[in-house]
């Protein structure tokens, strides 16, 4: 699977930048942000389910 190196990283804000155009740019950049921190912190809400469930039966491998 090929690097994404600096060269492509400009090339594909560029392309950005001519699709969406310099005053929709933050808001798009705002939008992915606040997704991520939204699946962070889902995915770290599961991890920590998973965490508490091992707690109250040490004895269960979660086979079955």
């Amino acid at each position: 699977m090929p690097q994404v190196g600096p060269f492509s990283l400009l090339v594909i804000l560029i392309v950005a930048l001519l699709i969406f155009g310099p005053k929709k740019l933050p808001q798009l950049g705002r939008a992915v942000g606040s997704t991520l921190k939204e699946f962070k912190n889902a995915t770290k809400g599961l991890a920590d389910e998973d965490e508490g469930e091992m707690k109250k039966n040490p004895n269960d491998k979660g086979i079955g």
